[in-house]
């Protein structure tokens, strides 16, 4: 998921427009998908794909659509492991002030302005307005000039009027780190990706960054919030929901081939951090995916 050093990105819009507008319509290439931050906002529409998020503390798996706006600085991974059928990724960035510092100040602009501040915890939309605003995302591409602005504005004011979404990071952390820390929390979680599955000692990781365990433990806990154990439990949770979407393995096989050797504390994780036991989310999978 994670193979490249990251740091600050630079993002340059076309000559002449104030937005850039992308699409993926191929398979993502994981190697390009690396732990990253910009002062621009991101809004990321995935029509049909099935992948990770991964944006400041929050960490969950998702499988077919997912709107998203990542707020300014606001570190983050690459999202989409597959496009399925006539699957698309659609990502538009932007700064807060793409119009200028005085169109924010006017009355008009107050609710976009509170938007752009929730989105600093990372906010995810859920099914009425992705299906309202998905396609129009999507339609950005077609249009050009002040038309593409002005399309653009609609979408955001809808956006920001909207109750139909959650906050990624609700519990208020705002994980922001510095460009000079960011290559080694990149180290740590391409590290944990690979190796999640398998018994993670505190010496061996504290050992791909060059620190003791002490001083790990601290950086770790300053710079995410939790503790490495918690990281590397809400790594092997993620996965057990991908494979209790896509598989009809039993809970105990996959307890195992997520890295738990423990069944009774795979099934206390799992409540943890999904606030409900492994059994009862197959179930609920059907009202899930959507």
């Amino acid at each position: 998921m994670i193979n490249k050093k990251p740091t600050f990105r630079k993002l340059t819009p076309s000559f002449g427009s104030s937005i850039l507008v992308k699409q993926h319509v191929e398979t993502i290439d994981k190697d390009g998908a690396y732990w990253h931050f910009h002062p621009e906002l991101e809004l990321i529409y995935i029509n049909k794909g099935q992948g990770k998020t991964h944006i400041g503390n929050h960490l969950s798996y998702f499988n077919n659509s997912q709107l998203i706006l990542i707020g300014s600085n606001l570190p983050h991974n690459g999202f989409t492991d597959r496009l399925t059928a006539n699957g698309t990724e659609t990502t538009v960035q932007f700064k807060s002030n793409f119009l200028g510092d005085d169109f924010l100040n006017v009355p008009e602009m107050t609710a976009i302005v509170s938007l752009f501040e929730r989105a600093k915890q990372g906010i995810r939309f859920k099914v009425e307005t992705k299906k309202i605003i998905g396609p129009k995302i999507d339609k950005l591409l077609e249009h050009h000039g002040l038309k593409r602005v002005l399309k653009f504005l609609d979408i955001l004011n809808y956006l920001a009027t909207t109750e139909d979404y959650s906050l990624l990071n609700a519990d208020g952390f705002a994980f922001e780190t510095e460009p000079q820390d960011s290559g080694k929390i990149d180290i740590i979680f391409k590290y944990v990706n690979k190796n999640f599955q398998n018994h993670i000692t505190l010496d061996e990781i504290a050992d791909e960054v060059s620190m003791t365990v002490p001083a790990f433990c601290r950086y770790f806990k300053k710079a995410t919030g939790k503790t490495f154990t918690q990281l590397v439990n809400e790594y092997r949770v993620v996965h057990a929901t991908k494979l209790l979407n896509e598989s009809q393995k039993s809970i105990a096989d996959i307890c195992f081939e997520c890295g738990f050797n423990n069944f009774s504390h795979f099934n206390k994780q799992f409540n943890e951090v999904t606030g409900k036991s492994a059994s009862n989310y197959r179930k609920e999978i059907k009202l899930i995916i959507q």
